[in-house]
């Protein structure tokens, strides 16, 4: 059992499992494994399965992006770090050297994704790509999100959470009811703009084209001014994850066409051999951005308790095991409470 967390007390009422996890992306899946791996038992009811979740689309390069502020964040990000560290071993982590730029010729501050770097250093200007004034080296995690959803699940199975069960509720007082369980933790992205609902959570919808790679071994993440797009490169062995958009208020999951096309040309402007490389297919997801991340935990309908973390915005998987252990240990007190 992971020591961060307090063993649970028995008896918790005639319920099939102690926790449902609603949604299964980054974040729902992190949280189910911390809680089962805890020594629970444990449901995920999710709308999507994790490769068809915002999570499967998303650039995943460690680093705060596109989030509210949170005085944990630090704190969330760097237990996330440290998490990743340890799956080094697999082929869906590494540590990856590469480059952030930016347009704005008197913006010498380190960019946001390079969080803590220790080997961050300022580029020569006649390193710095054309099109920006400014840019940045440094090293950070990046993570192959289909093989690490993967991962997750499989994870979440072995360590003795219940299948996957594919559902998707009208509300989340619905869940509470349907859900079989003393606990609900509401782990569902962008969806929590409905399901709960709350009207401070926005979608960030972001297009990526996956294309072969040429060869490419670093990481490029530019922002050429004020209005435009982030652009960003972000090799995986034989593939390429090119971004990107950040469109605010836009629910559309269906690939743009044009879109793509701009995509590929931004990057290629950086990087010329992307120019000609093989498209394998778009993907399109939502980043749940709210002010703040909403990790706490209320009284649900029909005495239950429920645990919402949710509001990650672009910085799920920078942030994901950090949460998942405080949303663990939340619903691991409500059952405690339960059993006193």
């Amino acid at each position: 059992m992971p020591g961060w967390l307090a063993a649970p007390r028995s008896g918790y009422g005639p319920f099939v499992q102690d926790v449902t996890v609603i949604g299964a992306g980054v974040i729902g899946l992190s949280t189910a494994i911390c809680l089962v791996e805890a020594g629970l038992t444990v449901a995920v009811h999710a709308a999507q399965p994790p490769e068809r979740t915002t999570s499967v689309a998303a650039g995943a390069i460690w680093g705060p992006h596109l989030i509210g502020t949170d005085d944990r964040i630090g704190r969330w990000a760097d237990t996330t770090r440290r998490g990743l560290s340890e799956l080094m071993d697999y082929p869906f982590v590494r540590e990856c050297r590469g480059m952030s730029a930016t347009g704005a010729p008197d913006d010498y501050a380190p960019p946001e994704v390079a969080h803590d770097a220790p080997d961050l250093a300022l580029c020569d200007a006649t390193d710095v790509p054309t099109g920006y004034a400014v840019a940045w080296r440094f090293s950070a995690s990046l993570v192959s999100m289909p093989e690490y959803l993967d991962y997750l699940r499989r994870r979440y199975l072995q360590a003795g959470g219940r299948p996957i069960v594919p559902v998707a509720y009208p509300a989340l007082a619905d869940a509470a009811r349907a859900a079989d369980s003393p606990v609900l933790v509401n782990c569902s992205g962008a969806g929590a703009h409905h399901l709960v609902p709350d009207p401070d959570v926005r979608p960030f919808r972001g297009q990526v084209a996956i294309v072969r790679n040429p060869g490419l071994t670093e990481f490029f993440v530019g922002v050429d001014g004020p209005d435009t797009e982030l652009t960003y490169v972000l090799p995986h062995a034989d593939r390429v994850v090119l971004g990107g958009t950040e469109q605010e208020d836009e629910w559309s999951l269906a690939p743009d066409a044009a879109t793509a096309e701009q995509i590929v040309r931004a990057c290629a402007r950086v990087i010329p051999q992307l120019a000609d490389a093989e498209i394998i297919e778009h993907r399109v997801g939502l980043r749940p951005f709210r002010p703040s991340v909403r990790l706490e935990s209320e009284a649900g309908p029909d005495g239950k308790t429920i645990v919402h973390n949710y509001g990650h915005g672009g910085s799920g998987v920078t942030l994901s095991w950090g949460c998942a252990q405080d949303a663990a240990e939340l619903a691991i007190a409500a059952l405690n409470g339960r059993s006193q």
